[in-house]
């Protein structure tokens, strides 16, 4: 049972450690005043959002929180520290490190269920004046969390903490009550000029000249500090993108299976971060050791076994199968070929056209295909036995 804040503390000091307790790493508050509406907007207008419409759709609510909770004055911004999952093994398939865990969203709602009773006990309010949020509302809890001083924007577009580095997970309520905000993170006031991220919030406030997250992304997909290319994301790619990943990308996604840490990894923030307490985390290590041949044989019962409960779940089998073949087909193990060819008769055409791809590149004898090929109907995975292989 988490302990009692201190009676005599004022209620938000009380509120805060009380949060604190129930497990969130970082608390921070803000007040619930406009979003500057230039970057969201210039973002959507030049389709750096790829096929993801909800971000259309919501445009509105993330610009203004009072279309959310009409009466909306305060925000309180939490952050879940999950920098303590481990490297990947040599030669494995390469996975976010948040997926190294239960789905995030079920481990913290029982903090946020909590935050809330607390919230209600220390002001009197009802569960109708407030509203929590774990990345699945429209929030924009980076530029949020940037604005109330839990991190700054940076020029990989992620909030990084000046405690927990780029290693947070984010949660946001938003209430009727009044809350004191906190200051943003004091910086050069040169590095806050470098631009608005999607979020509305100046970035690369204590970046300095740094642009090791933007020299090392895999497939360039920043076109500007603080702006992502979510077509050009491996972490897009991966995840959020149901068909065919662009040809001229497979190469350069490489090992990663599901999302990609490149940009927070390489930030010398992560220097300083501490480790996370990991209450409201729960490890789960099963995926991170399955090699690529295990992967490509998932069956339907397999699938649902490791990943039951945790992120790579969403992708379907047919999404993890698709991205397996990518990683297969970048590792110049030909002795993948084998469980590749096996599924040249998947029933989804994603994970037929993919596999197909994987043994091209990994130089498989053209009569391997011959027979598929001659019975492959859909017209987008036939142009992947005659598409030029790019290295």
């Amino acid at each position: 049972m988490p302990e009692e804040p201190e009676a005599n503390a004022g209620p938000a000091e009380r509120l805060r450690r009380g949060l604190e307790d129930l497990g969130f790493d970082a608390v921070r508050f803000a007040a619930a005043g406009p979003v500057p509406a230039s970057g969201l907007s210039a973002w959507l207008a030049d389709g750096l959002h790829a096929d993801m419409a909800w971000m259309e759709r919501t445009r509105e609510k993330r610009l203004d929180l009072q279309r959310v909770l009409p009466g909306a004055r305060s925000l309180i911004l939490l952050g879940v520290n999950y920098g303590g999952a481990g490297a990947p093994e040599p030669g494995r398939p390469v996975w976010a490190r948040y997926a190294r865990y239960l789905d995030y969203h079920d481990t913290m709602k029982p903090g946020l269920e909590a935050a809330g009773r607390l919230i209600e006990g220390l002001y009197g309010v009802t569960g109708s004046d407030y509203r929590y949020y774990t990345d699945t509302g429209p929030i924009l809890e980076r530029g949020w969390a940037a604005r109330s001083g839990l991190g700054f924007l940076g020029k990989n577009a992620m909030l990084i903490s000046r405690v927990h580095g780029n290693w947070l997970l984010l949660a946001a309520i938003l209430t009727r009550v009044e809350l004191p905000a906190d200051p943003p993170l004091a910086g050069p006031a040169a590095n806050a000029r470098v631009g608005p991220a999607a979020d509305g919030e100046p970035i690369g406030r204590l970046c300095g000249k740094c642009t090791r997250c933007l020299d090392a992304c895999p497939t360039d997909a920043f076109p500007a500090p603080g702006r992502v290319d979510a077509r050009r994301c491996i972490a897009y790619q991966t995840i959020e993108n149901r068909g065919f990943v662009p040809r001229e990308l497979r190469p350069r996604i490489g090992a990663r299976v599901f999302g990609c840490d490149v940009c927070l990894e390489v930030c010398p923030w992560n220097r300083f971060a501490r480790a996370g307490r990991q209450m409201l985390l729960a490890a789960r290590d099963g995926a991170a050791s399955l090699s690529w041949r295990e992967l490509l044989e998932l069956t339907p019962e397999r699938f649902a076994a490791i990943f039951r409960g945790m992120p790579p779940k969403r992708l379907k089998l047919a999404g993890l199968l698709r991205n397996a073949c990518v990683g297969a087909g970048n590792s110049g193990d030909r002795s993948l070929i084998e469980p590749l060819r096996a599924l040249l008769g998947h029933s989804s055409p994603v994970v037929r056209g993919h596999a197909v791809w994987a043994l091209r590149r990994l130089g498989a004898a053209p009569g391997l295909l011959a027979e598929s090929r001659a019975g492959e109907s859909d017209p987008q995975v036939q142009e992947e036995y005659d598409a030029p292989i790019i290295a």
